[in-house]
């Protein structure tokens, strides 16, 4: 039996500690899980609330599933365990990729890191405090006389993580710009011409993602528009800045030839 080449074994080793990382980050999943699960009721009783705030008074959301009243907020739970223990869970990522980056891609990596965590989680927060109001009461408002509205749990949870992702997506847009600025991709004279299209696709993009009314599509739409802008502000500012960099670099010195100095 062959011995293993040193390409061979690094690949291994890369391996081994992927493991590791992975283990250690459903270790950390697992104990805030473990901490939250005896107050799963009362997790998606926070996640329902903007529902049952809109609903008329005395009106109580519905499981047709048997199973469901237990499953679906031990879902929840998970869900929140995990962003809880998202700091950790990077940190884990960013350890296994560190010693392969170049020192100015270190530098780069961790603030797009946390910018981008903290901007998903910022989208997540918006959504729920501020969207699922306007979209829950817009749509019991429309809901005729003759109908007992009594969303199902299940279909509930499926919808707000839908949400979610949409409106935690979308936040990272500044992020997304950057990156491409960065990469050489684009800049801000093309992201400038590039506005009608951009909030062309946005508004078609809310249509898409969110539910059928006037009110959440405009609640999508208009925040990427803005965060698009902000990407475009960020990156013309640090074109300047690059720009008042080489403008202050002292001027490179002219070598004198030979010939000049026996002249």
């Amino acid at each position: 039996m062959s011995e293993p080449t040193s390409g061979e074994e690094s690949f291994l080793s890369h391996l081994v500690e992927l493991r590791s990382r992975l283990v250690h980050s459903a270790i950390a999943v697992l104990l805030v899980f473990l901490c939250l699960a005896p107050w799963a009721g009362f997790w998606y009783d926070l996640l329902a609330k903007p529902m049952l705030d809109a609903l008329p008074a005395g009106a109580t959301m519905i499981a047709t599933g048997v199973v469901t009243p237990f499953f679906v907020p031990i879902k929840v739970t998970m869900l929140l365990a995990f962003l809880i223990a998202l700091p950790y869970v990077l940190y884990q990522a960013w350890a296994f990729v560190a010693p392969g980056l170049y020192a100015h891609e270190k530098r780069l990596v961790a603030p797009l890191v946390i910018a981008s965590t903290a901007l998903f989680l910022l989208g997540v927060a918006f959504c729920y405090f501020f969207v699922f109001r306007g979209v829950f009461r817009f749509i019991a408002e429309f809901a005729p006389a003759s109908v007992r509205v009594a969303p199902d749990i299940e279909q509930y949870l499926g919808f707000v993580m839908t949400m979610f992702v949409a409106f935690g997506i979308t936040f990272e847009v500044p992020i997304a710009v950057i990156l491409l600025a960065k990469a050489g991709v684009v800049d801000a004279a093309k992201l400038r011409q590039a506005r009608p299209y951009v909030i062309v696709g946005a508004f078609v993009v809310a249509a898409v993602v969110t539910p059928p009314d006037v009110v959440s599509q405009f609640m999508l739409a208009v925040p990427m528009i803005l965060l698009y802008e902000l990407g475009v502000v960020f990156v013309r500012w640090s074109a300047s800045a690059k720009d008042a960099a080489e403008e202050t670099l002292p001027a490179p010195r002219e070598e004198k030839s030979p010939q000049r100095m026996q002249d």
